[in-house]
């Protein structure tokens, strides 16, 4: 079976979506099957205002027979890179330049020319055009606008030119404001797409305009929402169902390389109410009616399942979103999380050797428990796992999606789900980018909560122990002798005993050797002391050369003293540092709950004070 993909700015919305379902069912009725492939970073705003999309890694390739390229989906370089690599491609409603390969265009100049002249036989000559002509697309139709007048006889005015910021309705809200700031100079307008028309209508009736005796309005499209509209909506219907079975005849065709033709697909004018033609009322059929209440239920279904995966994602309950278990808040039938390797992040870009790595961290399986792949890293040229795709009904309206898991901060991987096509919502606001921009949350939101707790961490280590050998510090070693203390005096027969250490000949390393031997010195002597103790006693360093050690549960006197000839026996030889011999002597100073103390300071002061004699002691002795 053959695989196609869609190269798209989004994997669903009633453009992008309604070509990916055109393409599943003409490879469906060939026994071929379709995957949809987003470009854009997950909670972009719009495809018009994010640009050309970085998207530059190989993902799916080994998978594919053809690619079907959308409008802004990948920079030109990305689609030259596809086809050096033997895979067929077709463009949909925009042109590259350098890039040899089929184009498929919908008749943008004729269905705006036809407007042009119905909205002429109208009476119309003060005829106005708004769109955003940073596109291929809507170029075209501002020159079919131009050519429609011309036919009649009528010399455009570049001051009828309205530009927009964008192609949905808050472009045309713009528009609306600039008529209106003019004048209204215009009769009639003609929008570059119905989302402008709609967000015109809206301002203009709000400011109110009646339509269309104050502004005959056409848009292009053909969109559900045109006809539901008052007025409705008069449009250009763009054919969206041949435009991406005609893009995949040209990837699919089993010949020599599809010529780089460009193959246009006639459009048709659509009157309504908007253009000054008789209302004819909402002519719906029964069939049309129940499409319709089906498509409401479902939108009403997908908010509802938009607000649980919120609370699943975003939610303070803990459970970590790798595992893929939020999936089953969506329709989603499967599902896997591929994260970036480590060392594939940077410049994991088309032509690049190594080809970047991925590794499976997350499966899903609406039907049971998923298992993750024995080998759960692969090349992103093999990503999503085949498997995935013989759990797509095409015929169902179901494909895989894949879709990256970015964020601004970071790029985390890429996730791929089987589900069914959206084609009625707005383009962006379909399940699958909305579930990735929220994962893409959760994934930054469980790193900064894991951050904070390291911090957190690394903060309580540095409060309780010593920057310098690691051991507890005084704070800790307090708190410890007075649970220890405790433990004493609810249990007679529970006894503890200090060990107080002072280096001798320290100091003269610190003044011959300089610091940095002195310290390593004492990191070698915690390291030795914590070698020497049981998991429950404790060695703590006070300051300087100073330990203290807690036996916590000892055998008194035994226990006490074969520690101490322990701690004595380290010092005998000597320790190597930085290539030179050094001696040190230890002085030990004991005491014990059996000697009487009244509290845990008295305990430590009695240990600091036996120390202090047995260092004389031992200074006498080299005396005589």
């Amino acid at each position: 079976m053959r695989t196609f993909a869609v190269l798209t700015p989004f994997v669903g919305g009633d453009y992008y979506g309604a070509v990916i379902a055109a393409v599943n069912r003409a490879a469906v009725a060939d026994g071929d099957r379709a995957i949809a492939i987003q470009t854009l970073d997950p909670g972009s705003p719009s495809a018009d205002s994010s640009g050309i999309p970085d998207f530059r890694r190989p993902i799916a390739w080994r998978h594919l027979d053809g690619v079907v390229v959308m409008p802004a989906a990948v920079a030109p370089d990305y689609v030259r890179a596809l086809i050096d690599a033997g895979i067929r491609v077709a463009l949909i409603g925009h042109e590259l330049a350098g890039v040899d390969c089929p184009v498929v265009l919908a008749d943008n100049r004729g269905g705006v020319r036809d407007s042009v002249h119905h909205l002429v036989e109208h009476g119309h000559e003060r005829i106005a055009f708004g769109g955003d002509l940073s596109h291929f697309d809507l170029r075209e139709r501002h020159e079919g606008y131009r050519a429609g007048l011309l036919d009649k006889g009528i010399v455009p005015d570049p001051a009828l030119l309205f530009p927009a910021p964008d192609n949905h309705e808050s472009g045309g809200v713009t528009i609306a404001g600039q008529l209106m700031a003019a004048g209204m100079p215009a009769t009639a307008i003609v929008l570059g797409t119905d989302r402008n028309a709609i967000g015109l209508m809206r301002a203009l009736t709000g400011a109110g305009f009646d339509l269309p005796d104050a502004l005959a309005v056409v848009g292009f499209d053909d969109i559900p929402d045109a006809r539901f509209l008052r007025p409705s909506l008069s449009t250009v219907n763009q054919p969206l169902d041949r435009l991406g079975r005609l893009a995949y005849e040209l990837v699919a065709t089993p010949r020599a390389p599809a010529p780089a033709a460009t193959h246009t697909v006639a459009s048709e004018l659509v009157t309504r109410d908007s253009c000054g033609c008789p209302p004819q009322g909402l002519r719906v059929s029964e069939d049309q009616f129940r499409a319709q209440f089906q498509d409401t239920a479902y939108l009403q279904k997908t908010l509802d399942i938009q607000y649980r995966l919120s609370i699943e994602l975003l939610g303070r309950h803990g459970r970590d979103p790798l595992g893929l278990a939020w999936l089953g808040r969506t329709p989603a039938l499967a599902g896997c999380l591929g994260l970036w390797r480590r060392a594939s992040r940077p410049g994991a870009i088309v032509g690049t050797v190594p080809e970047p790595a991925i590794e499976i961290v997350g499966v899903y399986d609406a039907d049971g428990p998923a298992q993750l792949p024995a080998d759960p890293v692969m090349r992103v040229g093999d990503f999503p796992p085949a498997d995935l795709f013989a759990l797509a009904d095409g015929a169902a309206g179901h494909v895989v999606f894949v879709v990256p898991v970015r964020s601004e901060a970071h790029d985390w991987g890429v996730l791929a789900a089987v589900g069914r096509i959206q084609d009625t919502t707005p383009p962006g606001r379909e399940m699958m980018n909305n579930s990735s921009a929220l994962l893409a949350l959760a994934l930054e939101q469980h790193a900064l909560l894991r951050s904070l707790h390291e911090s957190e961490e690394r903060l309580r280590q540095a409060a309780l122990h010593d920057h310098l050998t690691g051991l507890p510090n005084r704070a800790l070693f307090t708190d410890r002798l007075r649970q220890a203390w405790q433990r004493s005096v609810d249990d007679p027969d529970h006894r503890l005993a200090l060990l107080f250490m002072d280096l001798d000949g320290f100091k003269h390393v610190n003044d011959t050797l300089g610091h940095a031997v002195g310290d390593q010195l004492l990191v070698r002597v915690g390291r030795r002391l914590s070698d020497l103790l049981r998991d429950s006693d404790t060695a703590a360093r006070l300051g300087g050369d100073e330990f203290v050690i807690l036996l916590d549960g000892v055998d008194l006197p035994q226990g006490p003293r074969q520690v101490s000839d322990r701690i004595r026996a380290t010092f005998v030889d000597p320790v190597i540092l930085d290539g030179q011999e050094v001696r040190v002597g230890v002085s030990i100073g004991v005491a014990t709950s059996a000697d009487g103390p009244s509290s845990p300071e008295d305990l430590l002061r009695h240990a600091d004070a036996a120390m202090y004699e047995a260092k004389l002691r031992r200074k006498a002795s080299r005396a005589a």
